[in-house]
């Protein structure tokens, strides 16, 4: 659809353009595609069917737990650029609260219009003054609310268009505008409420069981064996922290914990399966029988939780802040991942006794005094590392005692890397 010259007048020929990318549009986002695909293929077709865009942006509100809103530039030189905003961020984003689409947000206006040259030119927004200066002439900004019960047009699509054309927007563009403009919207958010509830069900979930969930098995006793090194890492201490700190200090300290440690395990390609009060049940699934590539991913996640977790603490002691600590049970076995519960109300847990006993060797970890345990089966698998044999031990709640051993520590951790800045902002609008 693309490579046609624009011309200033819809033609019969650009009509059935347009039809074919309003069409397109819809099949598009019924079959699974992405806000890139969608965005890039309307843009592009847009401009084959001879509407002259020389600019275009959307931004969209989303649910998720790291990720407010997200917003795409589009040029015909420079393609679709993305921008990722987290929460809060737009309230202090003079570039987006000082831009005309943050206007029909608060004020749920459904589009403006502004000529940018000529007499009739308003320059009454700052993006304005910088779009003239850059030769465009006309703008067209759109505002479509997915949901009105919500407050500031939350789960809803702004945008706008930008045209560098001699006395702007003709009618009939501007018309053919609003009819892309409304197909793209309808798909816009048959892909968003997707994307939602991905989001929603792997911030809740987990990856791997939303997943599942997603392909269908979301019946009671649904679930699959995995084979893998299990992690079951557990807060130091936290009865007496809590008792010491108010709530919203002692949740603050959780977050952070949970932050150094399943944060560890997903940065290593583990899966985190559970949040338990504050300990953490995550696994390293073995891939092509490598059980010992396994092993060593959770021992690199082990390495990184405990940089993670000094450089927080010199952090918090320099807050005058208690410490956080935590013991980790490590072993290697097979599970089963699956729902549990009754038939209204499941829950996806791992259950057997491979997870059973790495849990209680993070249990040992308290009376033993090392702060990393590890069954022999899972230390067998990693002989390049330095472990203390502790013999063997009866575990609680187990009918067979488990070879123990200790992750020598000797080293002192380094500390983390510096978190990496935020996004450039890009001229919102």
């Amino acid at each position: 659809m693309t490579g046609l010259t624009p011309h200033t007048a819809i033609d019969p020929r650009h009509d059935v353009l347009l039809d074919e990318i309003t069409d397109w549009l819809m099949r598009r986002a019924l079959d699974g595609s992405t806000f890139e695909d969608l965005l890039t293929g309307a843009f592009d077709g847009m401009i084959a069917a001879g509407l002259p865009i020389a600019r275009a942006y959307v931004g969209m509100t989303t649910l998720h737990p790291l990720v407010e809103t997200i917003s795409y530039m589009w040029q015909p030189d420079s393609g679709l650029l993305e921008e990722r905003y987290g929460h809060g961020q737009g309230d202090t984003n003079d570039a987006w609260l000082n831009s005309p689409l943050h206007w029909l947000v608060k004020r749920r206006i459904p589009v403006m219009r502004r000529r940018l040259t000529g007499p009739e030119a308003l320059l009454d927004f700052p993006l304005f003054e910088e779009l003239s200066a850059d030769g465009l002439t006309d703008y067209l900004g759109w505002l479509t609310i997915f949901d009105r019960t919500r407050s500031e047009a939350e789960l809803g699509a702004v945008g706008s268009f930008a045209t560098a054309r001699q006395g702007g927007f003709t009618e009939p563009q501007i018309a053919a505008l609003g009819r892309v403009q409304a197909s793209l919207a309808v798909a816009l958010k048959v892909t968003a409420r997707e994307q939602i509830t991905e989001n929603v069900l792997s911030a809740y979930l987990g990856e791997a069981a939303a997943e599942q969930v997603l392909n269908g098995q979301i019946q009671r006793g649904d679930g699959q064996h995995v084979q893998a090194a299990i992690w079951y890492s557990d807060l130091r201490g936290s009865t007496a922290l809590a008792e010491k700190l108010d709530a919203e200090t002692f949740l603050e300290a959780l977050d952070i914990y949970f932050e150094a440690t399943a944060g560890a395990v997903m940065a290593e390609g583990g899966q985190v399966l559970l949040l338990i009060g504050d300990a953490v049940l995550a696994i390293f699934p073995v891939e092509a029988g490598d059980m010992a590539g396994a092993c060593a991913q959770a021992l690199r996640a082990t390495e990184r939780a405990r940089r993670d977790m000094a450089a927080i603490n010199a952090q918090r002691e320099a807050a005058k802040a208690p410490p956080l600590h935590f013991g980790l049970g490590l072993h290697i076995g097979e599970l089963l991942f699956g729902n549990i519960g009754t038939r209204e109300r499941l829950q996806f847990t791992a259950v057997g006794r491979a997870v059973n006993v790495a849990a209680r060797l993070e249990e040992l970890t308290k009376t033993l005094g090392h702060p990393v345990l590890a069954s022999a089966d899972f230390a067998r698998l990693s002989p390049d590392r330095a472990w203390e044999a502790l013999g063997t031990r009866s575990l609680r709640g187990l009918t067979t005692s488990v070879g123990v051993s200790a992750l020598r520590l000797d080293a002192a951790p380094e500390r983390a890397e510096p978190a990496a800045s935020g996004p450039v902002a890009r001229r919102t609008g």
